[in-house]
């Protein structure tokens, strides 16, 4: 959604701008009857402008004293003719609007109150790809669960979360709103953030309706640039772009956003196959369709279309229910009903979707039901919510290299140099679509660093540079503060806003004079760790030439400069592992672990093989890396039985051991090659993960179950299932993995 067009004008709240509700009751009661009864009654009553409105979805705005209302838009809320907001919030204002909508409206249909609750609401978790890296399912949908209900409790009824398209180029800015490059994980994580939006009982006022975006492949963007075409082969589509949005429908989401992007010359805002051959006929999925931001206008720059007219029937006969801000349908749908180019069928089959989303959201019980300020003092950026933050933003810090043990820093140090265009940064630290988050309530890494250490050392700080820009007159304050200190940690990266939607970038090094600074810094030999704040996977090989140690903490959410400081004085241990995979050069991109192996892949002292003159195939850091404070070693790989009938399972044994000094947390990853088939498989795809923790010296043996399902792909006349033949199972820490095996399916 086009964060660009209208956000980020955040401010402290001074009173609001909207007068009190009067405290009638709602004209939407439960006089009507139950369930689908009153939905068939209410459809019996509208009139067409009134279904049209249904389907109209238009902004709130915010002032520098708080959320404004746009008077055209009010107008269309009182005469019926918008069904949606997005972009209101707290539970005075939203209390305000659907006053109006229930009450001066003639049929008294409540607002459905949408916002982009990413990650966090007012308490801001680790953007969603920093949570990926956490491996941690439960925590993941514990995180979704707090934003829901911190955004329910400020009157919001439906988030655009999750983003599940699969991101392999890291150009893409958005590639920080997602899980990743792994269809498997992304499709776990996908199911686990549904469930902690929605709860297991919509009408709960503590839950949210949950949005799979964007509907698909706008991961895919050709060079990485946002909202570009994405030329995908119908395999790629099925086997890599789709799964997830499959995984949020079984996991029950309630709505779904079209992409902005086309596929094949197909726009997915009007694409027929997608939202409705697939989505609703193979997949069985009875919500409610969005478009994005203005998408359905957009199909006429598309080319896909003369004109908006155009462009609104062709989205609304694909099968988009409701059109977000463009007022397409508003505008042109009444005519086209008219004169029988779109079928009222049609329009109440869109509009009985919204109207079942409000009723199982309870809001025609009780329209006022998310509007409670007491509830919203007291669970808005609780004290729980905090520490889950907190906790959220450890463990998906990733330990990226960690030379001679520079971390954890020592507890004795009695000087520290600070260094870095980002050691001071509280609103970075939200990262992009921080959305309600509040700046002001961050503490730095810095000031989180000076609280920590005792009183015995001193934090010496210098910026050294900015971000941006080639100005390195700072660089003689931060040798001063490092030549003067026992350690040096570095705190560098992007700022907030050059990640997430429309930030796209070709040159994703360290940008500016970063790597100089920070080699400047290395030479005089110190202990020195970097820590790094971003949104995507960057083109490190410079810093990891330069220091020693690299703890990648993307953008931590509000608690992520304490989460920091945890981190780096040995307080928790590092325990992610990464999700997508870091390239040692622009070049190299697309990069990541499940790619196809070729007629001739590389061999290392021959020419004619699959490889570059100037730079290894390999990435900097794969797919699934992480380090920790301690190490682990794998033995005894078992593969039981090594020979079995098609459709039944394969069991999987490996021993891990904690070989460290300390006590630490390992991700023991399990991937599968199908090494013959009907089509070219992937090198190796994961198909499965453990998390456990181990004390030194202790060791435990871990068990895979891998039963059709994970030996399944699309075959080559189309159809999905597994082919007899030899498999093999890698495990270790990483898709760099440690142990191999093997097994043989026969056929039946």
């Amino acid at each position: 959604m086009g964060l660009y067009r209208w956000l980020l004008i955040v401010a402290v709240m001074v009173g609001p701008l909207w007068p009190a509700p009067v405290g009638a009751q709602p004209a939407a009661s439960t006089s009507e009857g139950a369930g689908e009864t009153r939905i068939d009654r209410l459809l019996e009553r509208m009139t067409l402008d009134e279904k049209i409105g249904q389907m109209t979805l238009f902004t709130s705005t915010w002032a520098q004293t708080g959320p404004t209302m746009d008077p055209a838009y009010l107008d269309h809320v009182r005469a019926g003719r918008c069904g949606a907001i997005f972009n209101a919030m707290t539970a005075s204002y939203t209390r305000w609007l659907q006053r109006i909508a229930v009450e001066e409206t003639r049929l008294g249909i409540p607002l459905l109150f949408g916002y982009d609750v990413i990650h966090g609401h007012r308490t801001i978790f680790p953007i969603p790809l920093a949570e990926s890296c956490s491996w941690d399912l439960a925590a993941i949908e514990q995180s979704a669960r707090i934003a829901a209900i911190e955004a329910a409790a400020e009157g919001i009824h439906w988030t655009f979360a999750p983003m599940v398209d699969i991101a392999r180029d890291p150009r893409w800015g958005r590639i920080a709103e997602g899980a990743g490059e792994d269809v498997w994980l992304a499709c776990r994580i996908a199911e686990a953030r549904v469930r902690g939006f929605q709860g297991t009982d919509l009408r709960r006022p503590d839950t949210i309706a949950a949005c799979a975006k964007h509907f698909a492949a706008y991961g895919a963007a050709q060079a990485g640039r946002d909202y570009h075409t994405a030329d995908v082969s119908e395999r790629t589509l099925e086997e890599v772009y789709l799964p997830p949005f499959e995984a949020c429908v079984k996991a029950g989401v309630r709505t779904v956003m079209t992409a902005f992007n086309e596929i094949a010359g197909h726009p997915c805002t009007a694409h027929p196959y997608l939202l409705s051959d697939l989505l609703r006929g193979r997949w069985g999925f009875t919500g409610m369709v969005v478009s994005d931001y203005t998408a359905i206008n957009e199909l006429v720059p598309h080319g896909y279309a003369a004109d908006e007219a155009e462009a609104g029937r062709r989205a609304v006969l694909a099968g988009v229910d409701m059109d977000m801000q463009g007022a397409v349908f508003l505008t042109h749908l009444r005519r086209q009903v008219e004169r029988g180019e779109v079928p009222m069928a049609r329009l109440d089959e869109a509009v009985r979707r919204i109207l079942t989303l409000k009723e199982e959201l309870g809001l025609f019980d009780d329209p006022y039901r998310y509007c409670d300020e007491a509830r919203e003092k007291r669970v808005v950026f609780s004290a729980r919510h905090q520490a889950a933050a907190r906790a959220m933003a450890r463990r998906s810090m990733v330990l990226l290299k960690n030379d001679g043990g520079v971390l954890p820093l020592r507890p004795n140090l009695r000087s520290l140099a600070v260094i870095g265009p980002l050691a001071e940064a509280t609103v970075d630290l939200l990262g992009n679509w921080h959305a309600a988050g509040d700046g002001s309530k961050v503490v730095s890494i810095l000031q989180a660093v000076r609280e920590r250490v005792g009183p015995g050392c001193q934090v010496r700080f210098a910026k050294g540079c900015e971000v941006e820009g080639h100005d390195r007159s700072g660089f003689r304050a931060a040798l001063a503060a490092a030549r003067d200190a026992e350690a040096v940690l570095l705190v560098l990266g992007e700022r907030e806003n050059m990640s997430g939607e429309a930030a796209s970038r070709v040159d994703i090094d360290l940008p500016g004079v970063q790597n100089e600074l920070a080699e400047a810094i290395a030479r005089l030999g110190r202990p020195t760790a970097a820590v790094l704040l971003n949104g995507r996977p960057l083109a490190l090989t410079r810093l990891h030439a330069a220091v020693p140690a690299i703890l990648e903490a993307w953008f931590p959410g509000s608690l992520g400069g304490r989460a920091v400081a945890d981190v780096v004085f040995g307080d928790h241990a590092p325990s992610g592992k990464l999700t997508v995979t870091f390239p040692r050069h622009v070049g190299q991109i697309p990069i990541y672990y499940s790619m196809k192996n070729t007629g001739r892949p590389l061999v290392a002292d021959q020419k004619y093989t699959s490889r570059y003159l100037d730079c290894p195939n390999t990435p900097l850091y794969p797919f699934g890396h992480g380090l920790t404070y301690t190490t682990f070693a794998y033995s005894d790989l078992q593969v039981e039985p090594p020979v079995v009938d098609g459709g039944k399972s394969v069991t999987v044994r490996v021993t891990v051991r904690n070989t460290g000094s300390r006590e630490g947390e390992e991700v023991v990853q399990c991937y599968l090659r199908d090494l013959a088939a009907s089509v070219t498989r992937p090198v190796k795809e994961l198909r499965g993960f453990r998390r456990l923790r181990l004390a030194p010296g202790a060791s435990a043996t871990i068990e895979f179950t891998l039963g059709a399902g994970d030996l399944s792909f699309r075959r080559a006349d189309g159809t999905w299932g597994w082919e007899p033949g030899e498999f093999r199972v890698m495990v270790g820490g990483s898709s760099d993995l440690t142990l191999e095996g093997s097994f043989h399916i026969r056929d039946n």
